[in-house]
Protein backbone atom coordinates (compact mmCIF):
# COMPACT_ATOMS: atom_id res chain seq x y z
CA UNK A 1 0.00 0.00 0.00
CA UNK A 2 1.09 3.57 -0.59
CA UNK A 3 0.42 6.77 1.15
CA UNK A 4 1.35 9.64 -0.78
CA UNK A 5 2.15 13.05 0.58
CA UNK A 6 2.74 15.98 -2.21
CA UNK A 7 5.19 19.25 -1.81
CA UNK A 8 5.03 21.23 -4.90
CA UNK A 9 7.71 23.49 -5.91
CA UNK A 10 7.80 26.79 -4.17
CA UNK A 11 7.83 28.94 -7.26
CA UNK A 12 4.73 26.74 -8.00
CA UNK A 13 2.75 28.04 -4.56
CA UNK A 14 4.20 31.46 -3.96
CA UNK A 15 1.61 33.85 -6.10
CA UNK A 16 -0.46 31.26 -7.59
CA UNK A 17 -2.69 30.04 -5.29
CA UNK A 18 -4.76 26.84 -4.95
CA UNK A 19 -5.25 26.60 -8.85
CA UNK A 20 -1.74 25.80 -9.13
CA UNK A 21 -1.05 23.29 -6.05
CA UNK A 22 -4.52 21.19 -7.75
CA UNK A 23 -2.86 21.19 -11.28
CA UNK A 24 0.44 20.14 -9.60
CA UNK A 25 -1.47 17.22 -7.47
CA UNK A 26 -2.80 15.72 -10.74
CA UNK A 27 0.24 15.55 -12.73
CA UNK A 28 1.79 13.67 -10.28
CA UNK A 29 -0.64 10.81 -10.51
CA UNK A 30 -0.79 11.05 -14.36
CA UNK A 31 1.46 8.18 -15.34
CA UNK A 32 -0.62 5.01 -16.07
CA UNK A 33 -0.54 2.17 -13.68
CA UNK A 34 2.18 -0.44 -13.86
CA UNK A 35 0.94 -4.61 -13.98
CA UNK A 36 0.74 -6.30 -11.08
CA UNK A 37 3.94 -8.07 -9.85
CA UNK A 38 4.96 -10.56 -6.92
CA UNK A 39 8.08 -9.65 -5.35
CA UNK A 40 10.83 -12.50 -6.48
CA UNK A 41 9.16 -13.23 -9.58
CA UNK A 42 12.52 -12.20 -11.43
CA UNK A 43 15.26 -14.04 -10.03
CA UNK A 44 18.22 -12.73 -12.84
CA UNK A 45 18.78 -10.52 -15.40
CA UNK A 46 19.79 -11.55 -18.91
CA UNK A 47 23.81 -11.64 -20.12
CA UNK A 48 25.30 -8.97 -18.42
CA UNK A 49 27.19 -6.17 -20.75
CA UNK A 50 30.43 -4.19 -20.15
CA UNK A 51 31.83 -0.35 -20.55
CA UNK A 52 34.38 1.54 -19.82
CA UNK A 53 33.49 4.32 -17.64
CA UNK A 54 36.28 6.81 -15.99
CA UNK A 55 38.07 4.72 -13.44
CA UNK A 56 36.41 1.54 -14.03
CA UNK A 57 35.56 -1.47 -16.51
CA UNK A 58 31.39 -1.51 -15.50
CA UNK A 59 29.60 -4.37 -15.32
CA UNK A 60 25.79 -3.81 -16.06
CA UNK A 61 22.86 -5.50 -17.03
CA UNK A 62 20.32 -3.72 -19.55
CA UNK A 63 16.57 -4.17 -20.42
CA UNK A 64 13.89 -2.41 -22.71
CA UNK A 65 14.27 -0.78 -25.83
CA UNK A 66 17.60 0.68 -26.65
CA UNK A 67 15.71 4.01 -27.62
CA UNK A 68 13.36 4.07 -24.48
CA UNK A 69 13.97 6.75 -22.37
CA UNK A 70 16.85 6.01 -19.55
CA UNK A 71 16.38 4.75 -16.16
CA UNK A 72 19.62 4.19 -13.90
CA UNK A 73 18.79 1.85 -10.81
CA UNK A 74 21.77 2.52 -8.26
CA UNK A 75 22.23 -0.30 -5.59
CA UNK A 76 23.28 0.07 -2.05
CA UNK A 77 25.64 -1.60 0.76
CA UNK A 78 25.41 -4.84 1.43
CA UNK A 79 23.04 -5.59 -1.83
CA UNK A 80 23.61 -5.73 -5.98
CA UNK A 81 21.65 -5.37 -8.85
CA UNK A 82 19.42 -8.23 -7.90
CA UNK A 83 17.60 -5.52 -5.97
CA UNK A 84 16.24 -4.57 -9.38
CA UNK A 85 15.50 -7.81 -10.54
CA UNK A 86 11.72 -7.34 -10.40
CA UNK A 87 11.86 -3.46 -11.81
CA UNK A 88 13.50 -4.40 -14.16
CA UNK A 89 11.38 -5.83 -16.45
CA UNK A 90 8.17 -3.79 -15.39
CA UNK A 91 10.09 -0.53 -16.32
CA UNK A 92 11.75 -2.56 -19.50
CA UNK A 93 7.87 -3.23 -20.42
CA UNK A 94 6.48 0.55 -19.81
CA UNK A 95 9.27 1.29 -22.60
CA UNK A 96 12.25 2.27 -20.41
CA UNK A 97 15.84 1.45 -21.13
CA UNK A 98 17.06 0.21 -17.67
CA UNK A 99 20.31 0.26 -16.76
CA UNK A 100 21.59 -1.04 -13.76
CA UNK A 101 25.37 -1.36 -13.01
CA UNK A 102 27.18 -3.07 -10.30
CA UNK A 103 28.78 -0.04 -8.00
CA UNK A 104 32.44 0.30 -7.86
CA UNK A 105 33.61 -2.74 -5.38
CA UNK A 106 30.95 -5.13 -6.46
CA UNK A 107 30.68 -7.88 -8.19
CA UNK A 108 31.99 -8.12 -11.90
CA UNK A 109 32.74 -4.38 -11.94
CA UNK A 110 36.48 -3.49 -11.71
CA UNK A 111 38.96 -0.96 -11.74
CA UNK A 112 41.05 -0.27 -14.86
CA UNK A 113 44.17 0.23 -12.91
CA UNK A 114 45.50 -1.31 -9.81
CA UNK A 115 47.39 1.87 -9.02
CA UNK A 116 43.58 3.67 -8.52
CA UNK A 117 42.96 4.53 -5.12
CA UNK A 118 40.05 2.32 -3.91
CA UNK A 119 38.21 4.65 -2.84
CA UNK A 120 34.87 4.84 -1.29
CA UNK A 121 33.91 8.91 -0.51
CA UNK A 122 30.14 9.56 -1.91
CA UNK A 123 31.50 12.10 -4.53
CA UNK A 124 34.06 9.29 -5.91
CA UNK A 125 30.71 7.00 -5.53
CA UNK A 126 28.45 9.74 -7.85
CA UNK A 127 30.95 10.39 -10.56
CA UNK A 128 31.37 6.75 -11.50
CA UNK A 129 27.54 7.22 -12.45
CA UNK A 130 27.89 10.53 -14.62
CA UNK A 131 31.15 8.68 -16.42
CA UNK A 132 28.74 5.76 -17.00
CA UNK A 133 26.09 8.32 -18.46
CA UNK A 134 29.14 9.54 -20.68
CA UNK A 135 30.35 6.19 -21.73
CA UNK A 136 26.95 4.84 -23.12
CA UNK A 137 25.97 8.11 -24.30
CA UNK A 138 22.97 9.10 -22.29
CA UNK A 139 22.61 12.61 -21.90
CA UNK A 140 19.65 13.04 -19.32
CA UNK A 141 18.30 10.14 -17.16
CA UNK A 142 16.23 9.59 -14.36
CA UNK A 143 17.57 8.43 -11.79
CA UNK A 144 16.51 5.98 -8.77
CA UNK A 145 18.17 4.31 -5.94
CA UNK A 146 17.98 3.23 -2.25
CA UNK A 147 21.09 3.31 0.24
CA UNK A 148 24.58 3.97 -0.87
CA UNK A 149 22.59 4.44 -4.47
CA UNK A 150 20.22 6.71 -3.01
CA UNK A 151 23.22 9.22 -2.28
CA UNK A 152 24.75 8.66 -5.58
CA UNK A 153 21.11 9.35 -7.44
CA UNK A 154 20.87 12.82 -5.53
CA UNK A 155 24.28 14.04 -5.57
CA UNK A 156 24.03 13.66 -8.87
CA UNK A 157 21.29 15.29 -9.49
CA UNK A 158 22.49 18.57 -6.87
CA UNK A 159 25.89 18.71 -8.31
CA UNK A 160 25.05 18.13 -12.45
CA UNK A 161 21.15 19.17 -12.20
CA UNK A 162 21.73 18.98 -16.30
CA UNK A 163 21.78 15.42 -16.04
CA UNK A 164 18.86 14.11 -14.16
CA UNK A 165 15.39 14.38 -15.64
CA UNK A 166 13.88 12.70 -12.28
CA UNK A 167 14.75 11.40 -9.09
CA UNK A 168 13.35 8.44 -7.38
CA UNK A 169 15.08 8.10 -3.71
CA UNK A 170 14.63 5.89 -0.56
CA UNK A 171 15.45 7.72 2.38
CA UNK A 172 15.18 11.01 1.00
CA UNK A 173 18.17 13.56 0.72
CA UNK A 174 20.80 11.27 1.87
CA UNK A 175 23.94 14.00 1.17
CA UNK A 176 25.88 14.86 3.99
CA UNK A 177 29.76 15.71 4.50
CA UNK A 178 32.58 14.76 7.45
CA UNK A 179 31.85 17.25 9.23
CA UNK A 180 28.27 16.18 9.75
CA UNK A 181 30.04 12.97 10.43
CA UNK A 182 31.78 13.89 13.18
CA UNK A 183 28.80 15.31 14.91
CA UNK A 184 27.68 12.73 17.90
CA UNK A 185 24.20 11.15 17.84
CA UNK A 186 22.13 10.76 20.71
CA UNK A 187 23.03 6.88 22.31
CA UNK A 188 20.14 4.96 20.67
CA UNK A 189 20.97 6.41 17.19
CA UNK A 190 24.24 5.84 17.53
CA UNK A 191 23.77 2.01 18.43
CA UNK A 192 22.13 2.39 14.92
CA UNK A 193 25.38 2.61 13.53
CA UNK A 194 27.20 0.14 15.19
CA UNK A 195 28.84 -1.02 12.27
CA UNK A 196 30.25 1.87 11.13
CA UNK A 197 32.09 2.17 14.28
CA UNK A 198 33.29 -1.53 14.14
CA UNK A 199 34.40 -0.93 10.83
CA UNK A 200 36.30 2.01 12.41
CA UNK A 201 39.33 -0.74 13.63
CA UNK A 202 41.94 -2.91 12.20
CA UNK A 203 39.53 -5.67 13.73
CA UNK A 204 36.29 -4.85 11.63
CA UNK A 205 38.37 -5.06 8.84
CA UNK A 206 39.63 -8.27 9.04
CA UNK A 207 36.05 -9.60 10.71
CA UNK A 208 34.22 -7.72 7.45
CA UNK A 209 36.85 -9.81 5.47
CA UNK A 210 36.46 -12.90 6.70
CA UNK A 211 32.33 -12.70 7.37
CA UNK A 212 31.59 -10.95 4.31
CA UNK A 213 28.34 -13.57 3.56
CA UNK A 214 27.35 -14.10 7.10
CA UNK A 215 27.74 -9.57 8.05
CA UNK A 216 25.46 -8.92 4.90
CA UNK A 217 23.12 -11.32 5.58
CA UNK A 218 22.80 -10.13 9.69
CA UNK A 219 22.30 -6.44 7.63
CA UNK A 220 19.52 -7.72 5.49
CA UNK A 221 18.04 -8.91 8.94
CA UNK A 222 18.30 -5.91 10.66
CA UNK A 223 17.44 -3.50 7.87
CA UNK A 224 14.57 -5.38 7.04
CA UNK A 225 13.02 -6.92 10.23
CA UNK A 226 9.94 -7.94 8.32
CA UNK A 227 11.46 -9.33 5.07
CA UNK A 228 11.40 -13.41 4.88
CA UNK A 229 14.04 -13.97 2.31
CA UNK A 230 15.41 -17.22 1.61
CA UNK A 231 19.13 -18.31 0.98
CA UNK A 232 19.12 -18.39 -2.55
CA UNK A 233 17.95 -15.12 -2.77
CA UNK A 234 20.52 -13.72 -0.44
CA UNK A 235 23.14 -15.73 -2.26
CA UNK A 236 22.40 -14.43 -5.44
CA UNK A 237 23.21 -11.28 -4.13
CA UNK A 238 26.09 -12.16 -2.03
CA UNK A 239 28.29 -13.28 -4.88
CA UNK A 240 28.81 -9.54 -5.39
CA UNK A 241 30.57 -9.36 -2.62
CA UNK A 242 33.74 -11.38 -3.36
CA UNK A 243 35.00 -8.50 -5.87
CA UNK A 244 38.33 -8.19 -4.82
CA UNK A 245 38.09 -4.34 -3.97
CA UNK A 246 34.64 -4.72 -1.97
CA UNK A 247 36.43 -4.49 1.59
CA UNK A 248 38.45 -1.83 0.71
CA UNK A 249 35.61 0.07 -0.73
CA UNK A 250 33.35 -0.61 2.19
CA UNK A 251 36.15 0.01 4.92
CA UNK A 252 37.07 3.51 3.12
CA UNK A 253 33.53 4.74 2.87
CA UNK A 254 32.65 4.16 6.40
CA UNK A 255 36.15 5.40 7.97
CA UNK A 256 35.69 8.73 5.53
CA UNK A 257 32.47 9.59 7.04
CA UNK A 258 34.12 9.62 10.67
CA UNK A 259 36.81 11.67 9.28
CA UNK A 260 39.14 8.46 9.96
CA UNK A 261 40.70 8.04 6.24
CA UNK A 262 41.78 10.45 3.75
CA UNK A 263 39.97 10.80 0.78
CA UNK A 264 41.42 12.18 -2.34
CA UNK A 265 42.47 15.91 -3.63
CA UNK A 266 40.90 15.30 -6.42
CA UNK A 267 37.28 15.46 -4.65
CA UNK A 268 37.95 18.18 -2.53
CA UNK A 269 35.66 20.57 -4.29
CA UNK A 270 33.17 18.16 -5.15
CA UNK A 271 32.86 17.50 -1.44
CA UNK A 272 32.90 21.23 -0.04
CA UNK A 273 30.06 22.10 -2.30
CA UNK A 274 28.19 18.72 -1.16
CA UNK A 275 29.41 19.23 2.79
CA UNK A 276 27.02 23.12 1.88
CA UNK A 277 23.74 20.90 1.21
CA UNK A 278 22.68 21.64 -2.16
CA UNK A 279 19.32 21.38 -3.22
CA UNK A 280 17.93 19.35 -5.97
CA UNK A 281 15.92 20.73 -8.42
CA UNK A 282 14.34 17.64 -10.37
CA UNK A 283 11.27 16.42 -10.23
CA UNK A 284 11.32 14.15 -7.71
CA UNK A 285 9.62 11.25 -5.72
CA UNK A 286 11.33 10.39 -2.13
CA UNK A 287 10.22 6.33 -0.59
CA UNK A 288 10.29 5.08 2.56
CA UNK A 289 9.35 1.37 3.79
CA UNK A 290 7.08 1.50 7.01
CA UNK A 291 9.39 -1.47 8.44
CA UNK A 292 13.03 -0.13 7.63
CA UNK A 293 15.40 -1.05 10.57
CA UNK A 294 18.10 1.05 9.26
CA UNK A 295 19.02 4.97 9.96
CA UNK A 296 17.40 6.67 8.02
CA UNK A 297 15.89 10.72 8.14
CA UNK A 298 12.01 11.21 8.71
CA UNK A 299 10.44 12.70 5.30
CA UNK A 300 9.61 16.00 7.42
CA UNK A 301 13.56 16.56 8.01
CA UNK A 302 14.44 16.86 4.27
CA UNK A 303 11.36 17.58 2.08
CA UNK A 304 12.57 21.19 2.07
CA UNK A 305 15.91 20.11 -0.34
CA UNK A 306 13.42 19.18 -3.09
CA UNK A 307 12.68 22.12 -4.80
CA UNK A 308 11.00 21.24 -8.02
CA UNK A 309 7.76 18.64 -8.10
CA UNK A 310 7.98 16.92 -5.26
CA UNK A 311 5.88 13.65 -3.69
CA UNK A 312 6.88 11.12 -0.78
CA UNK A 313 5.44 8.07 -0.13
CA UNK A 314 5.44 5.74 2.74
CA UNK A 315 5.08 2.27 1.29
CA UNK A 316 3.30 -0.13 4.00
CA UNK A 317 3.36 -3.81 4.31
CA UNK A 318 6.22 -4.21 6.58
CA UNK A 319 8.41 -2.92 3.67
CA UNK A 320 12.01 -2.83 4.50
CA UNK A 321 15.46 -0.43 3.66
CA UNK A 322 15.92 -2.80 0.42
CA UNK A 323 12.43 -1.21 -0.70
CA UNK A 324 13.24 -2.33 -4.80
CA UNK A 325 12.94 -5.83 -4.05
CA UNK A 326 10.64 -6.21 -1.13
CA UNK A 327 7.92 -3.46 -3.11
CA UNK A 328 9.09 -3.96 -6.62
CA UNK A 329 5.83 -2.70 -8.25
CA UNK A 330 5.73 0.75 -5.89
CA UNK A 331 9.47 1.17 -6.84
CA UNK A 332 8.47 0.82 -10.51
CA UNK A 333 5.72 2.81 -10.51
CA UNK A 334 7.53 6.08 -8.83
CA UNK A 335 9.92 5.88 -11.77
CA UNK A 336 6.87 6.22 -14.24
CA UNK A 337 5.19 8.32 -12.11
CA UNK A 338 8.13 11.00 -11.56
CA UNK A 339 9.30 10.44 -15.05
CA UNK A 340 6.18 11.01 -16.82
CA UNK A 341 4.50 13.59 -14.28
Amino acid sequence: MIRASHTPSRRRIIGAGTAALTVALARATKAAPLPTITPGTNSSFGPLKRIDAGLLSVAYAEAGPAGGPPVILLHGWPYDIHSFADVAPLLAGAGYRVIVPYLRGYGPTRFLSKETMRNGQPSALALDTVALMDALEIEKATLAGFDWGARSADIVAALWPERAKALVSVSGYLIGSQAAGKVPLPPQAELQWWYQFYFATERGRLGYEKNRRAFGKLIWQLASPKWRFDDATFERSAVAFDNPDHVDIVIHNYRWRLGLAEGEARYDDLEKRLAAAPTIPAPTITLEGDANGAPHPPPEAYAGKFTGRYTHRLITGGIGHNLPQEAPQAFAQAVVDVTEG
